[in-house]
């Protein structure tokens, strides 16, 4: 392990955590960029070609579940380092493939294995490491989407225009597995394993008995068995389904959405740059308001916005109202997601985080399936994405009105 002694170590894990998250999610939500080239490639429908992202997104959510249980096991480092592997081979292996079944296991399956839990591994770990300053610090680890957005996809869209989809995905293979490798190395579970303690705060023993007599005590927390029966539980799981759904709907068809209005595949391409642009402000910014006014009603509010901004999307004719937005819509993404998952550790605590988060990150995982797939056949139907646009507005005013309920139902806490 490397010693960083002037600096408090869970700053490193947010750094690692951050970056993986640039990555692994930079390459996720790359997706939209190669939907026209495969579709074209393969002869498929746009509902067809939706339809690899979507079993993606599904088998992510079994993956989710798994690597939360691996990881309050065995700790992150490993099972990130593999995910690295399956991320590298997966993408590897989808420059290669000559039959359209087989993009359903290299895509699908494989960059499942290597991404679908990064999310709750990176946010879990934070979360081990963070109390006081836990929505700041998830704020940045979980941005890392965001940033991956910003890179990856103009990135991608340069790499076809210059070469081929298939010689991108060469190359991005290469990028992600031996970015995601290296990085892992950095990972430990919690302050305890380094003789630490969260914020790099250590208690006052002689006010604290307990602490005195044990001073790295187990984690507080609630069982996956109590937590399943909690209402709060199934509303943060449909929030987050529904959050997701409207996400990545926009994220895989907002490309082919602008292109279809006349503008260029490159001027498209910037949409999901500024989604991700603006999604990092807005998990700092509202991250850092919800550590000091706390988070409920403040998520409510994110949401309701969202929901304004897909109509002012619905209203869009010209390139600038594209992007305005992007950056609207983006921001308060960012700032929902990282209420939510803090919510999660506020609630239920740490001892079980790793399963619970992937549990709960599976819904994000089945909502990022259903969005697009909707989004898809609803385009094939009707040959626009009017109504597949009001599908997503719907579904933020749900979410908005579920979190509503989810707060009259809370309980107090668990701390950690």
């Amino acid at each position: 392990m490397i010693g960083f002694n002037k600096i408090f170590y869970g700053w490193i894990i947010a750094v690692a955590g951050f970056l993986i998250s640039v990555i692994g999610l930079g390459m996720r939500y790359s997706f939209g960029v190669f939907l026209e080239s495969i579709e074209v490639d393969f002869v498929f429908s746009r509902a067809a070609t939706s339809s690899i992202f979507s079993v993606y997104m599904l088998l992510s959510a079994i993956m989710a579940v798994i690597g939360g249980w691996v990881m309050d096991k065995y700790g992150p480092r490993k099972i990130t380092l593999f995910m690295g592997l399956f991320t590298g081979l997966s993408l590897f292996l989808t420059s290669l493939v000559q039959s359209p079944w087989q993009l359903f296991l290299t895509y699908s399956l494989l960059l499942a294995m290597g991404t679908g839990a990064i999310f709750g591994i990176i946010n879990t770990t934070a979360s081990r490491w963070f109390s006081k300053k836990k929505g700041l610090v998830i704020g940045i680890t979980s941005s890392g989407g965001g940033v991956g957005a910003i890179v990856f996809a103009p990135f991608a869209t340069y790499l076809i225009s210059s070469f081929d989809w298939r010689t991108a995905f060469m190359i991005l293979g290469i990028i992600a597995g031996a970015g995601i490798i290296i990085l892992s190395l950095f990972l430990v579970k919690e302050p305890s394993d380094l003789g630490l303690f969260p914020d790099g705060v250590k208690p006052d023993l002689r006010k604290n008995k307990h602490l005195k007599n044990n001073p790295n005590p187990p984690a507080a927390g609630i069982s996956l068995g109590m937590a399943w029966k909690m209402k709060q539980f199934w509303f943060l799981g449909i929030v987050w389904l529904l959050l997701s759904l409207s996400l990545h709907m926009i994220f895989v068809h907002s490309i082919p959405y602008a292109t279809g209005m006349g503008v260029s595949p490159i001027e498209a391409s910037y949409i999901l740059s500024l989604l991700g642009i603006s999604n990092i402000p807005g998990r700092l910014v509202i991250g850092k308001i919800s550590d000091i006014f706390g988070r409920g009603n403040l998520g409510i509010f994110c949401l309701l916005i969202q929901f304004a901004s897909l109509l002012w999307l619905l209203a869009s004719s010209q390139l600038w109202m594209l992007y305005t937005f992007a950056v609207i819509y983006g921001f308060l993404w960012g700032g929902a997601g990282v209420i939510i998952t803090s919510l999660i550790g506020d609630i239920f605590g740490t001892s079980q985080l790793g399963v619970i988060m992937g549990i709960l990150s599976g819904g994000w995982a089945v909502g990022a399936a259903i969005g697009p797939a909707i989004g898809g056949f609803i385009f094939d139907v009707s040959g626009d994405y009017l109504i597949a646009f009001g599908v997503c507005a719907m579904a933020l005013i749900t979410a908005a009105f579920l979190l509503g309920l989810m707060l009259k139902a809370r309980k107090t806490p668990v701390t950690s």
